[in-house]
């Protein structure tokens, strides 16, 4: 009887670890697809409501999913600080803060984060031209998400559970 509980619950934890895994790849392609719609809309704020950039980051925030929109969040607060961090080190400290809480990578982190040292300085036409050439990269990087998750999606899901078959043929 023992045998056998310890057996479903191996089972039980393969399967999660395999779900888990694939979730992952899953995620990525979607948090890729809310970044590049959350910069779309900071682009319509720059672009056309002439917002101020704290203003826009954090209608952006409001607009976006969590934890693309915790990104925006974050930067909007860290600009809102006494000590008057510049745009670049606000935007910094708050992709560098909320990233580990996404399912994408230092790729796209490298792509978030350059656009952070374009965005504040320059004009208009040049934060806009920024925010085009990140929403390209974006896309080339969503669609390697998106190829990866049919790749390895299902094989996640499936070795959970086989690997934990084994463990438990195994421990019989």
């Amino acid at each position: 009887m023992i045998k056998l509980l310890g057996a479903m619950l191996v089972l039980a934890a393969g399967t999660l670890i395999g779900f888990l895994m694939a979730g992952k790849y899953a995620a990525r392609p979607r948090e890729l697809r809310q970044m590049a719609y959350a910069l779309k809309r900071l682009e319509t704020e720059i672009g056309y409501g002439r917002t101020p950039l704290p203003i826009a980051l954090l209608r952006t925030g409001e607009a976006a999913s969590p934890p693309v929109s915790d990104i925006f969040k974050a930067a909007a607060e860290e600009l809102r600080r006494e000590d008057g961090p510049t745009f670049q080190e606000s935007w910094t400290a708050a992709v560098n803060r909320v990233w580990a809480y996404t399912a994408m990578r230092s790729v796209e982190q490298g792509i978030v984060l350059r656009l952070g040292s374009a965005l504040g300085i320059s004009d208009k036409d040049d934060q806009l031209k920024h925010l085009k050439l990140a929403l390209v990269q974006l896309k080339a990087e969503e669609d390697e998400a998106r190829d990866e998750q049919a790749r390895y999606e299902k094989m996640w899901k499936s070795l959970g559970v086989l690997a934990a078959a084994l463990v438990v043929i195994v421990m019989i």
